[in-house]
């Protein structure tokens, strides 16, 4: 029996780790592997205990998932992240000596790094995949947490090449990712050094937004007291490389363009003063709803929406991003109004007509996308078809880690 170790250096209970991470394990214990069913063990990095870590442990042991968990340390950063990474290594190292897996798959650079350290203290090798996800020292120095050209962005350089020389097979959120970092695999599916490269977006458990259809928007929209409004949506985060400003002043040009647009955005922090400032721009108190949801609640709110933004900075980091959001917007029948210069999201609405792309962050530009958008029709049947089409849990994001993992084991027999 195959074994493979996760390393994951988030929480258990976070929603990245329950939407982005378990998914694609329980997909991945669907697969044929050449020595039989494979053995998935996942570590994590805990901010602190509930008490309810034996039930979690149960639950995914029922589905064929080992869980560990190390503490995640976090104050004075860059010396509580190398603590970190030497338990992890030291745990990992364990791991290998006893349990000898097959694969060591890293979610990002630094699970990756800790496996790579551990393989290179150990007797046994197993293979390594690089789970790169998105440009990790770019994105921090986009997002103004590190300074560009600092210390800091220059060591995570230099682990990030000793990483690409070091592993067996890589993981890329988009295809510009891929023409940046591996452009000779597009043609086969491995790079110069034959090592597998798949490119995985974000997706999504399309049964999980199978309740946001007419019945749900007639009954969410009835609940919020817009049964005739026009809703423009935002689910995420604001600041950093969330072009904050610019989505709230589309919201509020497309107020001044038409009194019956509602804003709903749906956010984990920052509430109050997302609430300020639609204010500060002429929103009454039942022209918007700002607030928190659960995962399992999102495709409801999405469900009684009409068109949903993505503004993102357009930076070098974001060339290999795939917003959770897209793929949630569009399985919910959602046109996307979006900028441009982010991963794969230019082409996925140019060539699906899927929404809109601003030319600029203008009223004017903003009015054109609202103009078009409006003008689409059927857009909801598209959507939710070109969301099965890249987007679907099972038959893009499965089916892909599966292949890569044969790729790495070997064909199935």
């Amino acid at each position: 029996m195959p074994k493979t170790l996760y390393i994951c250096y988030f929480g258990i209970r976070e929603a990245l780790v329950q939407t982005q991470v378990l998914p694609y394990l329980r997909e991945l214990r669907k697969g044929k592997y050449a020595d039989g069913d494979l053995k998935v063990s996942i570590l994590t990095f805990e901010p602190g205990l509930s008490g309810d870590e034996a039930s979690i442990r149960d639950e995914l042991k029922e589905e064929g998932i080992d869980w560990t968990w190390l503490p995640y340390h976090k104050r004075l950063s860059v010396i509580a992240t190398a603590w970190d990474i030497f338990r992890g290594t030291l745990f990992i190292r364990r791991f290998i000596s006893t349990e000898r897996p097959e694969i060591l798959h890293g979610r990002v650079h630094v699970p990756t790094l800790m496996a790579a350290l551990a393989r290179k203290l150990s007797r046994h090798k197993p293979k390594l995949l690089f789970d790169i996800r998105g440009f990790f020292p770019e994105e921090y120095t986009d997002a103004g947490v590190w300074p560009a050209g600092g210390w800091l962005y220059r060591s995570a350089k230099s682990v990030e090449k000793w990483l690409l020389r070091e592993s067996d097979g890589f993981v890329v959120l988009t295809e510009r990712a891929r023409e940046i970092l591996f452009p000779e695999s597009k043609a086969h599916g491995v790079d110069k050094l034959g090592r597998p490269v798949e490119v995985i977006p974000c997706c999504v458990d399309l049964k999980r937004f199978a309740s946001a259809d007419d019945e749900t928007r007639t009954a969410m929209r009835s609940k919020l007291g817009i049964e005739d409004r026009r809703v423009i949506a935002y689910v995420g985060s604001f600041g950093g490389w969330y072009l904050t400003d610019e989505m709230l002043d589309f919201f509020a040009t497309a107020r001044e363009h038409d009194k019956n647009s509602f804003a709903m955005v749906l956010t984990q922090r920052d509430r109050d003063q997302i609430s300020d400032s639609l204010r500060a721009r002429g929103f009454n108190e039942n022209d918007f709803y700002v607030g928190t949801v659960s995962p399992a609640d999102l495709p409801q709110y999405l469900a009684a929406a009409d068109t949903a933004l993505s503004f993102i900075k357009a930076c070098y980091s974001k060339q290999s991003s795939s917003p959770t959001k897209i793929a949630e917007y569009l399985t919910c029948g959602l046109p996307i109004v979006a900028n441009r210069g982010v991963g794969d999201i230019d082409k996925l609405i140019e060539d699906n007509s899927v929404g809109a792309l601003l030319k600029d962050f203008s009223p004017a530009s903003y009015l054109e996308a609202l103009t078009l958008v409006e003008g689409l029709n059927g857009i909801g049947a598209a959507c939710r078809h070109l969301a099965a089409a890249e987007f679907d849990l099972e038959s893009v994001g499965g089916e892909r880690y599966r292949r890569i993992y044969q790729r790495l084991l070997g064909s199935p027999k």
